[in-house]
């Protein structure tokens, strides 16, 4: 049975509130990373990383840690693909899943949504944050630490 710790790329998360629920319901520690300094709860299972403001030091300190206990929540798909190559559940934060099978889908995506933005396309940017997204994250939060726990 794995010990899992949440990695959270903290610096445009808006769900930290409730990875601290969770974290304080099955008693797992939380690292919550970002290249400023962010207020966090007083509490022993929340740390805080600080990296410098570099490009990508979040993310490669947050791929460096992660592994088979670690659950990451993401929203950016690099950072997904290089947690999931090194065994960590990735969880971005509308609750979706980013998984083996389906993160070379959202590359690609990405990478046309880039060249249409660069091509000078206006496009819109992701939809509003819902109650929905925050609802289904807590549950997709709460059955990934299960899983790690069991080992599965």
């Amino acid at each position: 049975m794995a010990a899992p710790r949440i990695l959270v790329d903290a610096d445009a998360c808006p769900v930290k509130d409730e990875i601290y629920k969770v974290a304080w319901r099955h008693e797992v520690p939380v690292v919550v990373v970002s290249n400023q300094y962010l207020r966090i709860p007083a509490h022993p299972l929340i740390t805080r990383q600080v990296v410098s403001d570099s490009f990508d030091a979040a993310d490669d300190w947050i791929a460096e840690a992660a592994d088979k206990a670690a659950i990451v929540i993401t929203a950016d798909i690099l950072l997904a693909d290089r947690c999931l190559k090194a065994g960590a559940r990735v969880l971005a934060p509308t609750g979706k899943p980013f998984t083996t099978s389906s993160i070379g889908g959202a590359i690609a995506t990405r990478a046309i949504m880039a060249d249409l933005r660069a091509g000078g396309d206006q496009l819109g940017g992701p939809r509003p944050f819902a109650a929905a997204d925050r609802s289904r994250f807590l549950q997709a939060l709460d059955a990934a630490v299960v899983a790690v726990r069991r080992g599965q």
